[in-house]
């Protein structure tokens, strides 16, 4: 069994301000998107410039932090929101969903690409490669913060985690999905997206690849106390919601390639046949 190594989450102290260090990974997910947009503005076949590149992080990180906390109240805490209604702006309190930050960011995007006038799935397919170093990042804030932790497991990998009230072994599925929701999604989507592609094929890898990825690490991490498994002793609210993208990211593969003239509708500007990524 591994030792939990024991780390502070709160990261610096001015006073009465306390920085955690997951926010301090949400700053790092950002500065990653940056710098890889960055090299990929340097192509001039992608069509985006730097001020473009700024602007998106910027919608993208609103729709982040706006659709995450939204989607943690409503998807995982919707009866005390019932309850406690202002609780929703209680971000001091934590809480935030990937999935409802999904979809704010897929929101926000769709408005960037009309403030711009670029396809919208030119925009997602430029985006998509950007984000799993930001989600690994995340990841790594949830382990130093002993949080969302797996499942009770003999394996030797296992830990005891200080928050955890039965103090029992478990897996560091933090760690599992750093590994395969961040590190091995950005590896396959950098090689994948760095050739031309049809339109929307990048961003159906990224559903794809991540809903896959969140569906089998759920097994190994710890449902959470308030949903407890949705149904057997198996299905997780996390699985739940990545079925579809799944199901959508495939979806939009098979038809970019097949029909790629069904992605040039989401246009505000341009209605040329693009491969740019």
């Amino acid at each position: 069994m591994l030792h939990y190594p024991l780390i502070d989450p709160v990261a610096l102290q001015l006073g009465p301000v306390k920085v955690h260090w997951y926010g301090l990974m949400y700053a790092l997910a950002f500065a990653c998107a940056l710098c890889l947009g960055y090299q990929r503005c340097k192509q001039p076949s992608r069509g985006w410039e730097l001020a473009q590149l700024q602007d998106v992080v910027f919608y993208a990180a609103i729709g982040v932090i706006v659709g995450g906390r939204i989607g943690y109240v409503l998807f995982y805490n919707f009866d005390y929101f019932l309850a406690h209604p202002l609780w929703l702006f209680r971000i001091d309190q934590g809480g935030m969903s990937f999935h409802g930050g999904f979809v704010g960011v897929t929101c926000a995007l769709w408005i960037f690409a009309r403030t711009t006038a670029k396809n919208f799935f030119d925009v997602t397919d430029f985006v998509a490669p950007l984000v799993p170093l930001g989600l690994a990042a995340g990841r790594v804030g949830n382990f130093i913060g002993g949080e969302l932790w797996g499942r009770v497991t003999s394996s030797p990998l296992a830990m005891v985690f200080p928050n955890d009230p039965l103090q029992l072994p478990r897996h560091p599925s933090q760690l599992y999905q750093m590994a395969v929701e961040g590190l091995l999604l950005f590896a396959i989507l950098w090689w994948f997206s760095a050739k031309p592609r049809p339109r929307a094929v990048v961003s159906g890898l990224f559903l794809a690849g991540y809903g896959t990825g969140r569906i089998v690490v759920e097994f190994f991490r710890q449902p959470d106390p308030q949903l407890g498994f949705l149904a057997g002793n198996w299905l997780t609210m996390g699985q739940l919601l990545s079925l579809p993208m799944v199901i959508a990211g495939v979806g939009m593969m098979v038809a970019s390639y097949r029909r790629p003239a069904l992605f040039n509708g989401a246009v505000t500007g341009r209605g040329s046949v693009s491969k740019r990524t």
